[in-house]
């Protein structure tokens, strides 16, 4: 029974079998990114959504950080996570710009294409994924905006 503690401390060394969550601080950009992605998925699957893919990338440009479904709404949601240590240069929505937002869109496009055209209801959200600390904060922002006109998949 006392091996247990040492067989876990062992593998704590190698990275991928880490138990503790890293400290979001001490992370580059490139790796708080899918840190908030993870914590994003896990945090939308407890509250009534399918994730179905994460972080597609369109063949011809565009790309979607997480695909799923609403539960609730039986709606396909293309979501976009932004991640941030503080609010000192404004909430993590302000970033997603009318280019980025036309990014997602190719990215959404091409999913639906890829399903054989459905006529399905979709959206487009964004969460905001906030670290006090090592805690998260998760915010969801449902149609946060729409698919730019005219648009043909």
């Amino acid at each position: 029974m006392d091996r247990a503690p040492s067989i876990a401390a062992l593998f704590c060394r190698f990275g991928k079998w880490s138990f503790r969550s890293p400290d979001p601080a001490s992370l580059t950009a490139a790796e708080l990114g899918p840190l908030g992605e993870k914590v994003a998925a896990r945090y939308l699957r407890r509250h009534g959504y399918r994730v179905l893919y994460r972080n597609f990338r369109a063949p011809h440009g565009g790309e979607v950080d997480i695909v799923c479904r609403d539960k609730r709404t039986k709606t396909l949601v293309f979501l976009e996570v932004k991640t941030r240590r503080t609010l000192d240069f404004g909430q993590p929505n302000e970033a997603v710009d009318r280019a980025k937002q036309e990014l997602i869109a190719r990215g959404a496009l091409a999913w639906l294409k890829l399903l054989g055209h459905p006529d399905i209801l979709f959206r487009f959200d964004i969460v905001e994924v906030v670290f006090e600390g090592r805690k998260p904060r998760v915010n969801v922002i449902q149609n946060a905006f729409t698919l730019p006109a005219p648009y043909i998949y």
